[in-house]
């Protein structure tokens, strides 16, 4: 990912991944699965913390349906490769806040997890926050505690989403991430909860972990896409 700190090869690169994310997300047949709760907090428009596992930002277009949907704002690491999601992202319409609590062990990305969250309590006052809640570096698939604090600060409903495609390249990074090609078949998968009462954020986020992977397995499921 070094060549992705140059600024000008990110800006190249975060534009030909829109431009490609967009395409690919026009050409695909879509199926969607339990779309009403997300009608109804598209009909509110008011806060919604959204989360799709790191591995699947490149069809997050899809979800979201910016003519009519409340406005969001996607939390993306303040590291140097975090520059280039944050830029492909403004370009699909999801500008970004910049900052991750993933790395508690270094000063830096603690004060930007601070500012980050920050930022994401004062949007979820009146529009949407999307978060990837095992990046920027993982472990796959396992949440960090930044949903649930958000969930129980904000009071703000969280709306799960599995998407997946197939065909689709995965890449070699750590978390396998999936890289739609178009003309094939994708399926978006919904599920919704609020923080649960009488749970400490611990509790909370283990719940969280399994109702995630489980809308991201059943899209898969959908799409026959292989699990890893």
């Amino acid at each position: 990912m070094r060549p992705l700190r140059n600024p000008v090869i990110q800006t190249l690169m975060a534009n030909l991944l829109a431009v490609w994310m967009r395409f690919c997300v026009a050409t695909i047949r879509w199926t969607h699965e339990n779309e009403n709760v997300a009608e109804q907090v598209w009909a509110d428009g008011g806060p919604v913390i959204c989360a799709f596992w790191h591995s699947r930002i490149s069809l997050t277009p899809a979800c979201w349906p910016q003519e009519r949907a409340q406005k969001v704002r996607a939390i993306v690491s303040l590291s140097p490769d975090g520059q280039f999601i944050a830029r492909a992202m403004d370009k699909v319409g999801f500008p970004s806040i910049r900052g991750s609590s993933a790395n508690k062990d270094k000063a830096d990305r603690a004060k930007g997890g601070t500012a980050a969250l920050r930022d994401a309590l004062r949007q979820l006052k009146t529009a949407g926050v999307a978060v990837t809640p095992d990046g920027p570096r993982g472990p796959m698939r396992q949440m960090g505690d930044g949903v649930a604090v958000m969930a129980k600060l904000s009071g703000a409903p969280v709306l799960f989403i599995g998407l997946s495609c197939n065909p689709a390249v995965r890449l070699g990074s750590w978390d396998r991430a999936v890289l739609p090609l178009p003309f094939g078949r994708g399926a978006i998968v919904w599920d919704l909860d609020r923080y649960p009462e009488g749970l400490s954020t611990d509790e909370a986020t283990a719940r969280w972990t399994e109702r995630l992977t489980a809308v991201e397995a059943r899209a898969d499921e959908l799409t026959g896409l292989e699990r890893i």
